[in-house]
């Protein structure tokens, strides 16, 4: 395989612009998207419960994907944070803490794919609201994520960055690892709120030998209602033959 669809999306714990928490309106809108592997950020899972309240599970047994969870912190007993949805199988998957004291805790899911004989390292990441926080993760995304020695493939960095002013992490991303921004080819860039879309927080970073063939987010009836955020979805293939 030299092409695959990759996909971000904060699913706002399941609760759509009505107010109402309904996990299945998420999964229909996964279905439309069709994407390959999705970066899901806000994301609630109950044990012993019923089977939607544990949202992670619930997706990908629907989607008949694999999951991996990176736990960021308890919500009502509930573990909550990022989850990585993947038709293919993780290689490796873990937790990295982006935490800032005093604020909320954040953190990135790094997990690791082998597509078409490639290895591809995803880190599906959540960021901070505050500048001063982003510019404390940017430090963090450069010495944890990126700098890591045990990277050896095409990176994918994507998520919620909450960055909507292209601060100290889009710089860090694009200029100094030349990470592909996805912005470029988008025909419209902000996305949240969804019904009226006044900024850009959900982003793609892509290694260059990835080429992005199509993006776009993945607006229409259903998708307004889910959640606040749109998913953000590219086309991408390999630059280069094996």
């Amino acid at each position: 395989m030299r092409t695959f669809r990759i996909a971000t999306y904060n699913i706002h714990k399941g609760r759509g612009m009505d107010g109402r928490v309904r996990i299945e309106r998420i999964l229909r809108v996964l279905r439309e998207v069709e994407a390959d592997i999705i970066a899901l950020q806000e994301v609630i899972n109950h044990e012993e419960r019923s089977a939607e309240e544990h949202q992670a599970c619930y997706l990908a047994e629907q989607l008949g994907y694999f999951y991996s969870v990176g736990e960021t912190r308890k919500h009502r007993d509930a573990v909550y944070g990022n989850v990585t949805l993947s038709r293919w199988k993780f290689d490796k998957s873990r937790h990295i803490d982006l935490s800032v004291a005093g604020r909320e805790p954040r953190g990135a899911l790094r997990t690791d794919i082998s597509v078409g004989g490639e290895i591809l390292h995803v880190f599906n990441v959540h960021l901070g609201t505050a500048v001063r926080e982003r510019r404390s993760q940017a430090r963090m995304i450069d010495e944890h994520l990126l700098k890591a020695l045990d990277v050896p493939g095409h990176r994918i960095v994507m998520g919620d960055f909450n960055d909507w002013n292209h601060g100290l992490v889009t710089k860090t991303l694009a200029s100094e690892f030349h990470l592909t921004d996805l912005a470029a080819h988008l025909p419209r860039t902000r996305g949240y709120p969804a019904l009226l879309p006044l900024v850009h927080l959900d982003h793609i970073y892509l290694d260059h030998e990835l080429r992005i063939e199509q993006a776009r987010f993945q607006r229409n009836r259903l998708s307004l209602m889910a959640s606040d955020h749109l998913p953000l979805v590219a086309e991408v293939a390999f630059r280069k033959p094996r």
